[in-house]
């Protein structure tokens, strides 16, 4: 099961059934199932106050992800993202908040599949499978 929840914010996720098809294409080509993936759409505010609270890291970001599923059991987590840093980036980016709601959402999905992204060779390998699957996306109905 894949679920939107709104924390702090009325953004409403366009295209969920689309996202949720492609979401399960991702982690099925990257040999992987899952139980359930929570997606929490949520403020700056409430995003920094949970990577204090969690991580302890002092700073604003797009998204944290939770890998709640033990090794080798099928993917179960939750993804808590910022709709204010996603449309931050979209305009530096100069982009749709949607797409890049769905770069912030694929980044997630591939760290609960196990990619890393603290050095600069997991940066760019996590980038380069966030731009395969993102190509991927209008394919999904």
């Amino acid at each position: 099961m894949i679920q939107f929840n709104n924390i702090d914010t009325p953004y409403l996720v366009k295209e969920k059934k689309k996202l949720k098809s492609w979401i399960g294409y991702t982690i099925k080509k990257e040999a992987f199932t899952y139980s359930f993936i929570n997606i929490n759409i949520c403020s700056d505010k409430y995003l920094l106050d949970l990577n204090i609270s969690a991580l302890q890291h002092d700073y604003y970001t797009d998204i944290i992800t939770f890998e709640l599923n033990d090794k080798g059991e099928p993917i179960e987590g939750d993804l808590y993202i910022s709709i204010d840093r996603v449309r931050e980036n979209a305009k530096i980016e100069k982009v749709t908040t949607e797409k890049e709601l769905r770069r912030v959402i694929i980044h997630g999905v591939l760290h609960l599949c196990g990619y890393k992204d603290k050095t600069k060779k997991e940066s760019l390998i996590i980038r380069e499978k966030e731009n395969h699957y993102l190509n991927k996306t209008e394919s999904f109905t």
